[in-house]
């Protein structure tokens, strides 16, 4: 495994630079490989050693890198050590990358790459992550598509890493715009109809009252009282907001479910608008809460202090905002929880919100508030399915599923399925994942459905089909016998390429797991593909002598694990045939 030729290598440099392997870790790094050239496992950069102190910072770069690979002699392990341009480059024994590489695939090791040594270094413990959270009584939205499965990546790359994880679900349930669906469904409402279709009908409600509103103060007075009746717990609109709430949470269930999204909590606005008061007499009791000509109640956030920049937190007729309910919920949290770290994932048109809540939170002397971090995202710019403009996430993914049916049902290769449209399901929900999380998260993306579903190119429908076709070779190819391996019949450059790469599969993670971006690790498992693509027609395992098919069904099992280890961290659930 990587971890054992970094050790080694960091080990051999400890010796020579007088310094502990643990220092020297993080200046190595596997070599990316290129399918027709062959390349170094392992490179040092000399300049990181000068950062860190270990080698003096004045001096030719060069000369340096060169004196260090002249001290340094190979081993057991490493077999060529060179100096390149500002790195040392090591290249291990061959037969021994082969054995120590396909080692963990023996004892069917699904945590490959997850107990490297990069990851000491990485903050363990409680993880909240906070996805998702789309507003009561309105369809789920595509909008909320990008939260959902950048949250539910997050969090499995966190549990994958050895953290306790807990998925919070926080809904939009509280505010104005209960006010006016109250009001709404007063005047446009049908029980009726809200059993048959009950997020289609809501949905209509909100758009015809807030046509009504648009010229009509009376409604938007009404709306008001009807917040100020729900705020101070009155019996029948408490019931009805109830309801609502209740139907909207069992609707999203269904989506979450297609989308192999699951959380450990639903909470809500709603369940801290008592506490939220409470935030309002503590910001008094501080000094800081300040009233503004018009009554209403804000925080001065401004450096000079100065009122230059406000944060308000409380209406001028003593209702609570989103901001006061995000300050208690912070704190409810941390109480309940004593997380390690909390993390949200919203749309970066709500940057400047998160900034002022952590500012609050730590002008209230709450210091755990520098362990929050608000992970951004981009618009999704033109998904529209076939029948209209207003895009709910279900019609999305009955498209990317009638789509892909339909892709499969023309493919020359398509196998015999159980189930059909439930394998187009999955294909189909990897393909949105995967164009999603292609690019930096923070960039706007247009949504293009012939691209993603594409079988050819760096597609999620490219990842499925690779897992299928080494799953379907490995179940073909089950009477091999299984034996002791031997390393030396898999030194041809497809073979090695393959383990050269496996080797990055934990820097992937760790460069995932320091900012956040999946985008590392797609990249490292559409690299993956495109090399077992290429050694999947070279490398045949049927028709070779037994000990050659063997060694190569034991290579092709590891490259489908590390991938489907891979792919489930994403978000995606691998498919066996397609």
């Amino acid at each position: 495994m990587a971890c054992f030729f970094r050790r080694s290598i960091a080990a051999k440099l400890g010796r020579t630079l007088q310094q502990s392997e643990d220092a020297l870790i993080s200046a190595l790094s596997a070599v990316p490989v290129f399918k027709k050239q062959e390349s170094a496992d392992f490179r040092l950069s000399v300049n990181t050693l000068r950062t860190k102190g270990i080698l003096p910072s004045n001096g030719d770069l060069q000369l340096q890198t060169e004196a260090l690979a002249n001290e340094l002699k190979q081993d057991s392990v490493v077999e060529e050590i060179s100096a390149g341009r500002g790195v040392i480059n090591f290249r291990v024994h061959r037969k021994l990358l082969v054995e120590k590489m396909l080692e963990p695939f023996e004892k069917e090791d699904n945590r490959f790459g997850l107990n490297s040594e990069l990851f000491n270094t990485v903050k363990k413990g409680t993880t909240l992550v906070e996805f998702s959270s789309p507003n009561i009584a309105k369809k789920f939205h595509a909008g909320h598509l990008r939260s959902t499965i950048i949250g539910n990546f997050i969090a499995n790359l966190k549990q994958s890493l050895g953290n306790n994880v807990i998925r919070m679900n926080y809904l939009g349930d509280w505010g104005m715009q209960f006010g006016l669906l109250g009001v709404g469904f007063d005047q446009f409402g049908c029980q009726e109809k809200l059993k048959l279709n009950p997020l289609q009908h809501l949905f209509d409600v909100y758009v015809q009252v807030n046509r009504a509103a648009e010229h009509n103060e009376e409604i938007w007075q009404a709306a008001r009282d009807f917040f100020r009746q729900l705020e101070q717990r009155e019996a029948q609109a408490t019931s009805l907001w109830q309801q609502f709430r209740e139907i909207t949470v069992t609707e999203y269930q269904q989506v979450y479910q297609r989308l192999g999204v699951h959380f450990d909590i639903y909470s809500g606005e709603s369940f801290h608008q008592e506490q939220a008061q409470e935030v309002v007499q503590q910001l008094q009791s501080r000094g800081l809460l300040k009233t503004t000509e018009k009554g209403t109640g804000v925080v001065d956030l401004s450096p000079a202090g100065d009122m230059s920049s406000l944060s308000t937190v409380l209406r001028s007729d003593g209702t609570s905002l989103y901001i006061t309910r995000d300050i208690a919920a912070a704190i409810d949290r941390e109480e309940r929880y004593h997380f390690d770290e909390m993390i949200y994932v919203t749309d970066k048109s709500q940057e400047n919100h998160f900034h002022q809540l952590f500012q609050i939170l730590l002008a209230m002397g709450h210091s755990w508030a520098e362990r929050c971090q608000h992970v951004s995202f981009g618009l999704v710019r033109g998904m529209k399915t076939r029948s209209g403009e207003v895009v709910f996430l279900e019609d999305v993914l009955d498209e990317a599923r009638a789509r892909m049916l339909h892709n499969m049902s023309q493919s020359k290769t398509t196998k015999e399925m159980d189930d059909p449209e439930d394998t187009a399901e999955k294909v189909g929900i990897s393909a949105l994942i995967v164009q999603d999380f292609k690019g930096p998260l923070q960039s706007d993306y247009k949504f293009d459905w012939d691209r993603m579903l594409q079988a050819q190119g760096d597609t999620g429908v490219f990842l499925q089909y690779t897992h299928a076709r080494l799953c379907s070779l490995i179940q073909k190819n089950g009477d091999v016998e299984a034996g002791a391996l031997d390393p030396s019949l898999l030194l041809e450059q497809r073979s090695i390429v393959i383990l050269q790469h496996l080797l990055r599969y934990d820097e992937a993670l760790y460069q995932s797991a320091q900012d956040l971006q999946p985008k590392h690790l797609v990249n490292f498992l559409m690299k993956l593909c495109h090399l077992v693509a290429s050694a999947h027609r070279e490398l045949p395992v049927k028709g070779s002598p037994p000990d050659v098919a063997q060694a190569r069904l034991r290579l092709f099992s590891g490259a489908c694990s590390v991938l489907a280890s891979g792919m489930r961290i994403l978000g995606i659930t691998p498919v066996d045939k397609m």
